[in-house]
């Protein structure tokens, strides 16, 4: 039920706003901090979702508050391309230091997850000399031109829009609980695919989200990631991990490719670097990211200063907070209550993730068939209830768990209880 003031408020959307973008909710956010959310009727939410793994330290963080406000007191832009300014050259530092590896890197700065990857597989092309790029059932990589070639679901991302920028190939990907195969033997179905498909001296680089996102908080099997990356450095072929969504403590490592040593040539960054506010980057081997020429990379946006100011308090407070130990936590707790509710309900047919990445895929009981119906009901409880959940997955049966890194104990358990409330109603 829309309530009086989010109602006239969203009478106004409907006249000024394209129906093509869409909301979860009905209702409009007025505040929010650590991890709930009060709307203008004053209903609060407790938040699973931390606007889709952005807030991880918090929704305004007060290190991040204080790090905006003095930056737009000195100065809101210049573009970095014309007159550069300290914090860009600080959070490429940054970028450098926390990704994977121990090689000399660079970083360049952009504005959304999308544009990060595109600009990837820009520097991939260039520095390889190639133009094919792999990438993987079920993945999701961003709505321009070249990130919805990329990534694999049609509704809603790429019905209509087409036709979309070619030399892009899908490999399947590692589904333990669909295919039933170890990390070497799907990682061995996909090499084949790409070499008797696309040619191993076409490839200029693998494109792959570590753990899955929209496509289903999909967990490769153990010995995927490094069976492909180990394939791509033996072929001349770059390693690009999209960590858009798994970056920054969400999985409880800096990054989730670290849980399998994988040390990507690129990673593209995004959501939880700045606290919120527009930010992303592409980092890398030095070598490979220099090789554009001087003038090839940026955007009159990329690096926007008020956003790199958020990002150096960002990251200071996942250090200070030691949010990679909260992640971890998050993640226990989160396993352990929704194992016990699969025990309970045959339709939850999996429990996976890693860290404050945690998801339940639910199906029709004794039968791997997708129950998206249910598992838009029960969605529909828990807003009613006051718990923000998101679903996804290829089928919309899967249910992904986001809190905020900094959400409480007794929030995170009422959070769980209205889970439980909700499929006891739906189920």
């Amino acid at each position: 039920m829309i309530l009086s003031a989010s109602s006239d408020i969203h009478a106004r959307r409907v006249d000024a706003v394209a129906r093509g973008v869409g909301s979860v909710l009905s209702s409009y956010v007025d505040r929010a901090s650590g991890g709930t959310l009060t709307d203008v009727d004053g209903r609060e939410w407790i938040d699973f979702a931390a606007g889709i793994a952005v807030t991880n330290v918090g929704n305004s963080a007060p290190a991040v508050v204080a790090a905006v406000r003095e930056q737009v007191e000195r100065f809101t832009h210049t573009c970095f391309m014309v007159t550069p300014y300290e914090s860009y050259v600080a959070v490429c530092e940054q970028l450098n230091e926390l990704t994977p590896g121990d090689f000399a890197k660079r970083s360049a700065l952009f504005n959304s997850g999308a544009e990060a990857v595109e600009n990837a597989v820009k520097i991939a092309r260039y520095a390889t000399g190639r133009s094919a790029v792999i990438v993987f059932e079920h993945g999701y990589h961003g709505r321009t031109n070249l990130t919805m070639a990329l990534t694999a679901k049609n509704m809603p991302y790429k019905h209509g829009f087409g036709p979309f920028a070619p030399e892009v190939y899908r490999a399947p990907m590692s589904y333990p609980l669909r295919d039933g195969l170890t990390g070497e033997q799907a990682a061995a179905r996909a090499i084949d695919v790409i070499t008797t498909q696309v040619g191993a001296q076409n490839v200029a680089a693998i494109v792959i989200e570590p753990i899955q996102g929209e496509g289903g908080f999909v967990v490769p099997a153990p010995g995927f990631l490094p069976a492909l990356a180990s394939w791509a450095s033996a072929n001349g072929a770059l390693f690009v991990a999209d960590e858009i969504q798994t970056g920054f403590c969400r999985t409880g490592d800096w990054f989730a490719s670290e849980h399998e040593q994988v040390v990507p040539d690129l990673i593209t960054t995004a959501k939880g670097i700045a606290g919120g506010l527009p930010l992303a980057a592409v980092t890398g081997r030095a070598d490979v990211m220099d090789a554009v020429h001087a003038g090839g990379l940026g955007g009159t946006y990329g690096g926007n200063p008020i956003a790199c100011a958020a990002a150096l308090a960002s990251i200071e407070t996942m250090r200070e907070l030691d949010l990679n130990g909260a992640a971890r936590r998050i993640g226990a707790a989160l396993t352990d209550r929704l194992t016990t509710l699969a025990g309970k309900y045959p339709q939850i047919a999996q429990v996976r993730g890693r860290g404050a990445m945690i998801a339940i895929e639910l199906t029709r009981p004794g039968t791997l068939e997708p129950d998206p119906i249910l598992t838009g009901a029960v969605n529909k409880a828990c807003h009613a209830a006051g718990l923000l959940t998101l679903t996804c997955g290829t089928w919309g049966n899967v249910f992904r768990f986001l809190p905020p890194l900094v959400i409480t104990d007794e929030e995170l358990d009422r959070g769980l209880a209205l889970l439980e409330q909700a499929f006891r109603t739906t189920a």
